[in-house]
């Protein structure tokens, strides 16, 4: 029987033996139903110009279908071998190949909200446009795997469950704190559901969370806002988020906003540095042994010597959780009193007729690591009667959606290796099959795509039916070896309304193999 995945102890080091084999939009990937590329699409910020472009190359060069992923960014399928020029010359028309070189580590998540519903501390969106030149002109960070994360949370908690390496939390004051992880979850944040909703105790609106009630979670730190979730440089009590070696407690540095893209790049060179100390070939911070992983003090002397200024805090886990991904909706409060729309491709698959009929809506798009996409920018009168269109459209428009919390990986036909069709099989009993946890499915043991930071109902394909467990450390919920299609919806809701352990809910889980 197939087994979810556990946590990794952080005291074996893990030891690659190559560089790692993510996709690209320059190194495509061979699949059964074709070659794929995997375009970077930092923040998931997206023109309308390009967006169209990109719908145009998935139709010519494609299946007509794009994917999102868990990073927020695109996925084109179905690709010749031979095209690989010609979807280079449309991303950069498109703006979407700003540095070959770095195409692969432009891995940027970010709040999505961000600065449209009159929530979180700042507007993070250009701190991830600069962020994003300033690493592409960073020579060194082209050594960066493609596994390698950066998250830019603008207070509410949202981004920080998504298992990042470099992660940035804005503060008042125009300030900013900044953090390497090492764990593989929500850094020290309780009931944060890094795949939809289960687990969080943040009240539930279509605009998603306001920022993080962490009054005091700074010690000591004179005019640093209301704190930060919790983060240093070794693991912290609930086994994620950094902890500093010299004061056994988090630490992590407060910069000036205006500072925190090349502080960012910064810590990511850090780690670099000290992965070719350790001499493992670490992809992620959390696989370096313990004595190599950067302390709070290290990036801190790192930025002093790039003339950023950086003051080490200590931090206290915070009392509340961690707001949740964006709800499908109408959201409101934006600038100028505009509004912007929050939906969710079903399966994390869109039809080039659907992808445009969200690009044309304002002039851009957002695309979401919870595989959704939100629209900015819409007079507040037109938002309804748009969202209906999008609803007729077949896209999920509502919080109580079957298709909210459920994913799969690619399944046949596209992955040799899968052992049934998990996105039929999963279209068959959404409807009848909802609840609380989120659910994955996957073709296979390797369960590309699980989510991050959350329990979550583990479907894994036997070849006669599917293997339906829940995947969380430590907790005791239903275990069926292995369950007919045809059963598959009872014993799915049940399994999705499992009261889980809120300790061990919010355990992170770890599967090297997961793809992003």
């Amino acid at each position: 029987m197939p087994q979810p995945p556990s946590a990794v102890s952080r005291d074996e080091p893990v030891i690659r033996d190559r560089g790692d084999a993510c996709p690209g939009a320059l190194r495509l990937h061979a699949a059964d139903d074709g070659f794929l590329a995997r375009i970077r699409i930092p923040g998931g910020i997206l023109g309308a110009d390009a967006a169209r472009l990109l719908a145009d190359a998935a139709d010519r060069l494609g299946d007509g279908h794009i994917d999102l992923t868990s990073r927020g960014n695109a996925q084109l399928r179905g690709l010749a071998a031979s095209c690989g020029g010609e979807l280079a010359a449309v991303l950069d028309r498109a703006g979407l190949l700003p540095a070959p070189g770095h195409e692969r580590v432009r891995n940027v998540v970010a709040s999505p909200l961000t600065g449209l519903d009159g929530r979180g501390r700042a507007d993070v969106a250009p701190w991830v446009a600069r962020l994003d030149r300033e690493l592409c002109a960073e020579p060194a960070a082209a050594a960066l795997s493609g596994r390698f994360l950066f998250a830019v949370d603008d207070g509410r908690g949202d981004v920080l469950s998504l298992s990042a390496d470099v992660n940035v939390l804005a503060q008042g004051g125009g300030r900013a704190l900044l953090w390497l992880c090492t764990g593989d979850g929500a850094p020290g944040i309780p009931g944060t559901a890094g795949a939809g909703g289960a687990g969080s105790a943040v009240a539930a609106t279509a605009g998603g969370a306001s920022p993080l009630d962490l009054a005091g979670a700074i010690g000591g730190a004179a005019g640093a806002g209301s704190g930060a979730g919790a983060a240093g440089d070794g693991a912290s009590a609930a086994g994620n988020g950094p902890a500093s070696a010299d004061s056994g407690g988090p630490r992590a540095v407060l910069v000036a906003a205006d500072d925190v893209p090349r502080a960012a790049v910064a810590a990511a060179l850090c780690f670099l540095d000290a992965a070719r100390a350790a001499g493992t070939r670490a992809w992620r911070v959390a696989e370096l042994p313990p004595e190599h992983r950067p302390r709070a003090a290290d990036l801190a002397a790192r930025l002093a010597a790039a003339g950023i200024p950086a003051e080490v805090v200590p931090l206290a886990v915070p009392q509340g959780p961690g707001g949740p991904e964006p709800l499908p909706g109408v959201v409101r409060g934006g600038p100028g009193g505009t509004a912007a729309l929050s939906v969710l491709a079903p399966l994390g698959r869109l039809d080039t007729a659907q992808w445009r009929l969200l690009a044309g809506l304002s002039g851009g798009m957002r695309l979401t690591p919870w595989r959704g996409v939100v629209v900015p920018g819409l007079a507040a009168g037109a938002a309804d009667s748009a969202l209906a269109g999008l609803a007729r459209a077949g896209l999920a428009t509502a919080p109580d959606s079957p298709w909210r919390s459920v994913t799969a990986c690619t399944g046949r036909p596209g992955c040799a290796k899968a052992l049934a069709d998990v996105r039929a099989d999963a279209r068959a009993v959404a409807a009848r099959a909802t609840g609380p946890l989120p659910a994955h499915w996957s073709g296979c043991e390797r369960r590309c795509g699980h989510p991050r930071g959350t329990a979550w109902v583990d479907l894994v394909a036997t070849g006669d039916g599917y293997a339906v467990t829940l995947a969380a450390a430590g907790t005791a919920g239903p275990a069926h070896r292995t369950v007919k299609t045809s059963d598959l919806a009872a014993v799915l809701a049940d399994a999705r309304r499992t009261d889980v352990r809120r300790t061990d809910a919010c355990r992170p889980t770890s599967h090297d193999a997961a793809k992003k």
